[in-house]
């Protein structure tokens, strides 16, 4: 326990500059404003992710994946919701356009650049060159065919609205009950077996009685989430300055630095597990967090807008946004696509981070020709769901399989129960 408390003090320490600057009113260029908002964001979000680590012992493992990806992301919902009610408060100006960048950019960046690193790392660990999955994964990866098919609803309306918000919602209630159903981490035959120990800091929590260990992981909530509310607001103005500063697009600058502060501490966190040879479970969180992303945090949206408002309003996506809209939910399928086999090899990982960088790299090239980057977009957008397509063919005799075992709670049948059951499935 000396050491989980020394990791929390460090975090608190962390949090302590961007706390003074703003306790005491002073006024910090808005570069330096931005990394001393972000640190304390960032810590906090380790100190959310510590905390949750302990309680998967206690629920199912999708159940506890679901939750810690909910907490850890904390941080980003906090910063989209600002820019969403600001867009309301100030009609016509760019925040609304902030909202969608900072969403769009946490999406792809989770799928473009965290999947790929848990095989890259677990290839570099241990010498294999695919991570296996589970049938309980189907859960996850169903779901998440079904937000992602439903953000397409999102894409041709080109705005987002208070029903969508309630389907949203629908979703990812539905997908809690269902992981509720699954049996707890250590009622299942994990990929791992059970000499091996946990890891991160929060796995110390574990070794003391569980009132104990609820009343710390409560503590370190709130007091995460009080940082958290408390930075958001000159974390996400800082940025918008220091785009100028920088002479950097501010869609593009928002749209890929903000959401490392919700992003990183999971990511960092999935990846110890990966280099302790558990990468099934990290993958699986980070599955859980874009599920989180694509239902939660969407919806939420047009509910923080129109409280601005005071009344029921509408998100709207202008081109820009809504060519990001289009590309984030293809980039989305095609992840799904890979996952059909309940297997994520490395060249499906290479192909996926290449088509990311490549993207990235062309949205800096051309940040300030709108019709071009516009342009980009949509071709990387069609890309991605030509090759969703393919693979959805190849692999189409798995589709009423995962609709039975993840949707339906049905026992899995012609394959093989484990990680290698879609082999002889197709």
């Amino acid at each position: 326990m000396r050491k989980f408390w020394l990791y929390v003090a460090v975090a608190l320490v962390a949090t302590l500059p961007g706390l003074s600057v703003r306790l005491a009113g002073m006024h910090v260029s808005a570069v330096a404003g931005a990394l001393i908002a972000g640190l304390g964001i960032l810590a906090a979000g380790f100190m959310l992710s510590w905390g949750l680590e302990a309680a998967e012992e206690h629920v199912s493992r999708g159940l506890a994946l679901a939750v810690l990806a909910l907490i850890t992301v904390l941080p980003e919902f906090v910063v989209d919701f600002y820019y969403a009610l600001q867009g309301e408060r100030h009609p016509g100006s760019e925040y609304v356009q902030f909202a969608a960048a900072n969403m769009t950019g946490a999406n792809r960046l989770l799928v473009g650049f965290g999947w790929p690193a848990i095989v890259l790392l677990y290839w570099w660990r241990s010498g294999k060159r695919s991570v296996e999955l589970r049938w309980d994964n189907a859960v996850e990866i169903s779901f998440l065919a079904l937000g992602s098919l439903y953000s397409f609803v999102i894409v041709l309306k080109q705005r987002i609205e208070w029903f969508d918000a309630v389907a949203l919602f629908v979703l990812f209630a539905a997908y809690l009950r269902r992981l509720a159903w699954l049996p707890k981490e250590h009622e299942n035959d994990a990929e791992d077996n059970d000499d091996e120990p946990e890891v991160g800091p929060g796995a110390a929590l574990n070794q003391l009685p569980r009132p104990q260990q609820f009343t710390i992981i409560a503590a370190l909530a709130a007091v995460a989430g009080a940082i958290i509310l408390f930075e958001a607001e000159p974390f996400a103005e800082s940025l918008i300055g220091a785009a100028s500063v920088l002479g950097v697009n501010k869609f593009l600058l928002i749209q890929w630095v903000s959401p490392l502060a919700g992003e990183l501490p999971e990511i960092i966190i999935m990846i110890l597990f990966t280099l302790s040879l558990r990468p099934g479970y990290a993958l699986g969180a980070l599955i859980s967090d874009k599920i989180n992303q694509w239902t939660l945090l969407v919806g939420t949206l047009p509910v923080v807008y129109s409280f601005g408002a005071g009344t029921l309003s509408r998100l709207p996506l202008d081109a820009r946004q809504g060519e990001e809209f289009f590309l984030t939910a293809a980039q989305s399928l095609f992840a799904v696509a890979l996952l059909l086999r309940l297997r994520f090899s490395l060249p499906s990982a290479l192909i996926l981070l290449v088509l990311f960088l490549t993207q990235l790299g062309i949205g800096f090239v051309f940040q300030h020709d709108e019709v071009r980057t516009i342009q980009f977009l949509t071709w990387f957008a069609w890309l991605y769901l030509l090759l969703a397509v393919i693979l959805a063919i190849a692999n189409r005799a798995l589709f009423i399989e995962y609709i039975r075992v993840g949707l339906l709670n049905q026992p899995v049948t012609g394959v093989r129960r484990g990680v290698a059951g879609p082999e002889s499935a197709s």
